[in-house]
């Protein structure tokens, strides 16, 4: 390990308490998608604390934020990523508050001989993973355009790599048709209810012609008021996941059409939209995740304690990875095999042992960017790599 990495490790150890107390923090005060406005005030304060210059909001989205320290000295930019909503009901079962802190801290930790190495350090805040994830307009807007490299961790119950996402739609059909008695006079309405269920079947259908890959899944979200009533309204939700982009566009466009399908059978009128950003596929970088995994070993995880990268299903950060090199890899915070989004994963999450496992966290992300910086052959091998993935 180079004096540079022990100093950067020395930092991030000297605020450890203070990224724990923030962690805690966020973790005890769950908030939603473009509501975090308490975790967006606290990490924008601490990056302000450390000398960061904290930009907010970014494109109209108050609780986003990109947090920037420049070193006199030329070089690489490095975009580390925050998360910080919560989920409905059961606050912070997919750990974001612990996904904050380890590129916050991370940050932290590689400014300190930033100046020495030269770059430039973009802490970017985005809101809304779970829902509407602004690292889509982020990345639409140009934002990720400048950076060599973008990188954070993920809490989980294993040392897992990065791997890939599904590029995602989700979309809403609202079937309008028209009220009448179900008993008294059933041959005066047009039940919008059937259009939903006739949607169904046809997906149902159609699954037998879609790659093991694809992932299709709904719910009826509004189906009538009484069963002696012919519903004239009746709506559904459905994902639709691919494995890329361009074969998603096919996919959604199909299911689509079954929607039209079934509001032709029915006689309904239909309204379709996306009632959720449609998200890209996660292309990793393995050259750079190969990277990371390197520094985990530098800090004393057992190689065959990393395992392969999985899907993890869909993630804003796909978007990113189209953009500029990126990682999204996983850090064990819990010992025991919990599934995010669930209670029990939430509970641990919130123990001093996930917050060691954060710190961890923060060091791994901080020693590969470092690596990024000081080796020019990495960031060489890094970007023709991506510019053979993406372009």
């Amino acid at each position: 390990m180079t004096p540079d990495k022990t100093r950067i490790f020395n930092v991030i150890d000297q605020y450890a308490s203070r990224f724990k107390d923030i962690s805690s923090y966020i973790g005890a005060h769950p908030e939603l998608g473009n509501e975090e406005y308490l975790a967006s005030a606290r990490l924008k304060e601490e990056l302000s604390y450390h000398g960061f210059e904290v930009q907010a909001p970014v494109l109209g989205l108050e609780t986003a934020f990109i947090g920037t320290y420049t070193a006199s000295k030329p070089g690489p930019t490095i975009a580390l990523l925050c998360e910080y909503d919560a989920l409905p009901e059961i606050g912070h079962a997919c750990g974001h508050h612990l996904i904050c802190m380890m590129s916050l801290g991370a940050a932290v930790g590689l400014k300190a001989v930033l100046d020495e190495l030269g770059g430039t350090i973009k802490v970017f805040g985005t809101p809304a993973e779970e829902t509407r994830g602004a690292k889509v307009p982020m990345a639409e807007a140009g934002l990720f355009d400048t950076c060599d490299v973008a990188l954070m961790a993920h809490p989980f119950y294993a040392y897992e790599k990065s791997g890939s996402s599904l590029a995602i739609d989700a979309v809403q059909f609202e079937f309008h048709g028209k009220a009448s008695h179900a008993a008294a006079s059933p041959h005066e309405g047009i039940n919008a209810l059937d259009a939903v269920i006739q949607t169904f079947n046809g997906i149902n259908a159609y699954r037998q012609q879609v790659k093991s890959s694809v992932r299709i899944h709904g719910i009826i979200n509004s189906g009538g008021q009484a069963a002696n009533i012919i519903p004239d309204y009746a709506s559904a939700q459905f994902y639709v996941r691919a494995a890329t982009r361009k074969e998603l566009n096919v996919l959604t466009e199909r299911v689509i059409q079954i929607a039209q399908g079934a509001a032709l059978q029915t006689g309904c009128r239909l309204e379709t939209s996306n009632y959720e950003t449609s998200y890209d596929e996660m292309v990793t970088n393995e050259t750079f995740s190969d990277a990371f995994s390197h520094n985990l070993i530098e800090l004393g995880i057992p190689e065959e304690e990393i395992i392969s990268g999985n899907d993890h299903g869909s993630m804003d950060i796909g978007n990113v990875s189209l953009r500029c090199p990126a990682i999204h890899p996983y850090i064990k915070v819990v010992d025991e095999v919990h599934t995010l989004h669930s209670i029990e994963f939430r509970d641990l999450a919130l123990q001093e042992r996930a917050l060691d496992g954060m710190i961890l966290g923060a060091k791994a992300l901080a020693g590969t960017a470092f690596d990024v910086i000081n080796q020019p052959e990495l960031l060489q091998a890094i970007r023709a790599e991506f510019e053979q993935a993406v372009r």
